[in-house]
């Protein structure tokens, strides 16, 4: 089975008044699934104006929003490898202002004079400059406070420098009083086609923002060049944000009270995690902003013509929710056709031929995306998509089994407004050695653990630590500039990421992606790239911690500068679930031994992705 694997305080604004002008308008709940508007590039360049609100809704929910120059919220963008962004963000958010650490004395980093030269040289000669620095220590990039009302974005998964105007998410800080500020890079000629995302990435206020509907999707055109199989298929991008419960004192339906187990609730006031599948939600969902609120959970419509073949492009835009998606046809779960994983076909690093894994179930993490191939269901078939109970650790969020959205099958159904070649000429050849077959310079292990901040108060707030084995666990400091690891580009070594806690975290890294090795401390033959993926929880008895290696790849020189590493649980992430990367220049020095040495997994039999599951049981 594919199952993938606090701070902030929300600003208030003024709703609006007029219904029809509602600012960040939502569906309604039952609604048939809207496609998000795509923005396509034109002459090998995309140009986006952006405007990011927010409002407080009827519920009393902070909601925000990305909308386009047309009105279209959270559109999709659409570029080719080798197109330019040049994409326009003003940013209107309104409310009061709370500021990131302001009782310590904390603020954003900043470079110095040198640094800072250096950029203006590099940038006044039109090179790329590899290091994370502000182009000047005016404006935006001047590295100001972190606020509930700051923002950026971050573009999940590319390939682009972690500099000011691409993808720094350390130093750009964009305020309210700012002009439009421009993100502008060209997509790598070998950037793998897939879906990605986009979202605002401000330490400590990240969740308060994506748990608001801060998200969109990004799509690199050209996945049908890299396996035929969905050559001509009708596409469907699909967007899951969770939120606020609407009806957070609700008692469960009539079907589910009988069987509802008791609500416990953690420090943030979000229900634990009961272990049954069951229960109240951590979190509502929604599907393309269609709201599916608990307790009844009115599904989203999805239409499709009788038995038609489409490529759907999931991205779990959660703040804090995993995803265990199935599709079934009058209670029968379909094999669905796994194409891509993170952005990635899964033919593009060491599968030949137009692969497709059939799975029945496909769990994706908060970050993570999944390209499948699904039928649907025929004329007079009931059909429904839902998301199966995740089992998080005793310390995680409750994630019970829900319905997402019924299928319905008529001739009547409309087109989706995008298509696949039905043509494609293939992609090119790669160039670089499949990264399985690449030795690792060097071994680190990283660890995950939590500690109370009142250790006498087991309802006290979490701090959260992501740590090099070895340190002392440190919650992130946005006013440090040291990272916690160095590389070089074109190295490649192994991660063992460990996980000393009872709840289960998704580890994401910026800038570059990995291949799962080990799971559990057992080979796993899955050689697909990814940049997100869940470590399973600690039982807190076992003498062996749960753990995952990692093959990293520093080869691609875009990875240069310093960027970020992280849970994807924006609620750990703004709670100190982070650490920096520094990724140097290439040399022709000799690279360092390796800091662990043991002996290399040996990948066996059919890929299975067992080292994908999600921990638990499985509903």
């Amino acid at each position: 089975m594919l199952a993938v694997a606090i701070f902030a305080a929300l600003p208030t604004c003024v709703p609006a008044q007029n219904p029809s002008q509602e600012v960040c308008a939502r569906p309604a709940v039952g609604s048939a699934v809207p496609e998000p508007e795509d923005l396509r590039s034109k002459g090998g360049v995309l140009r986006v104006e952006l405007i990011y609100r927010n409002v407080v809704d009827a519920n009393g929910q902070m909601r925000y929003c990305y909308v386009s120059k047309d009105g279209g919220q959270a559109p999709t963008l659409r570029l080719n490898p080798d197109d330019e962004l040049i994409l326009s963000l003003k940013n209107e958010l309104t409310g009061p202002v709370q500021i990131m650490g302001q009782s310590a004395g904390q603020s954003a980093p900043r470079l110095s004079k040198l640094a800072v030269a250096q950029t203006a040289d590099k940038t006044a000669k039109g090179d790329s400059m590899p290091i994370t620095a502000p182009m000047t220590m005016q404006g935006p990039c001047a590295a100001k406070k972190m606020t509930s009302l700051s923002t950026n974005l971050h573009f999940h998964g590319l390939t682009v420098p972690p500099i000011c105007h691409q993808d720094d998410v350390l130093y750009t800080m964009i305020q309210p009083g700012d002009g439009p500020f421009e993100y502008r890079f060209k997509v790598p000629t070998d950037e793998p086609p897939g879906l990605y995302w986009y979202h605002p990435h401000v330490h400590g206020f990240t969740k308060a923002q994506v748990l608001g509907g801060a998200s969109g999707a990004l799509i690199v055109e050209g996945i049908e060049r890299a396996n035929r199989e969905v050559a001509g298929l009708p596409e469907r991008v699909l967007i899951v944000r969770d939120q606020d419960l609407v009806n957070p004192n609700a008692p469960p339906s009539k079907s589910d009270s009988a069987l509802a187990p008791p609500v416990m609730l953690d420090a943030e006031g979000d229900v634990m995690n009961t272990g049954t599948g069951t229960g109240k939600p951590a979190k509502d969902l929604s599907i393309n902003f269609v709201p599916v609120p608990y307790p009844d959970y009115h599904p989203a419509v999805i239409a499709m013509k009788p038995s038609e073949r489409q490529l759907w492009r999931v991205l779990n835009a959660s703040a804090i929710t995993y995803l265990n998606l199935q599709v079934a046809y009058n209670g029968v779960a379909q094999a669905l056709g796994v194409v891509a994983l993170d952005g990635v076909p899964i033919n593009q690093n060491g599968v030949p031929g137009n692969s497709v894994l059939w799975q029945t179930h496909l769990g994706v993490p908060p970050g993570g995306r999944i390209e499948f191939i699904v039928k649907g269901p025929a004329e007079g078939v009931k059909g429904t998509l839902v998301t199966r109970g995740v089992n998080t650790g005793s310390g995680g969020e409750n994630d019970p089994e829900r319905p997402l959205a019924i299928i319905t099958a008529s001739a009547k159904a409309p087109e989706t407004q995008s298509t696949l070649a039905v043509n494609p000429a293939p992609l090119p050849a790669q160039g670089s050695t499949w990264l399985g077959n690449v030795k690792p310079v060097r071994t680190r292990k990283l660890f995950f653990s939590e500690t109370l901040q009142n250790p006498n108060d087991p309802n006290s707030p979490t701090t959260f630590y992501i740590t090099v084995d070895g340190e002392t666990p440190k919650a992130f400091d946005p006013s440090s500039m040291i990272p916690n690891i160095t590389v070089r580009q074109g190295d490649v070594e192994d991660w063992i990421i460990e996980n000393r806690t009872q709840e289960v975290h998704a580890f994401h890294i910026h800038q570059v992606h990995f291949m799962l090795l080990q799971w559990f401390g057992l080979p796993a033959n899955e050689p697909y790239l990814r940049d997100t993926i869940n470590v399973p929880f600690w039982d807190g008895k076992s003498a062996v911690y749960p753990m995952v290696r990692l093959r990293m790849d520093f080869r691609d020189p875009n990875s240069v500068g310093t960027f970020v590493y992280h849970c994807h649980l924006l609620e750990h992430e703004d709670g100190g679930m982070m650490g920096l990367i520094r990724v140097e220049p290439k040399n022709d020095g000799a690279s360092k031994p390796n800091a662990i040495s043991e002996r290399k997994p040996r990948l066996c039999g059919r890929p299975h992705l067992v080292g994908m599951s999600l921990p638990g049981r499985h509903r």
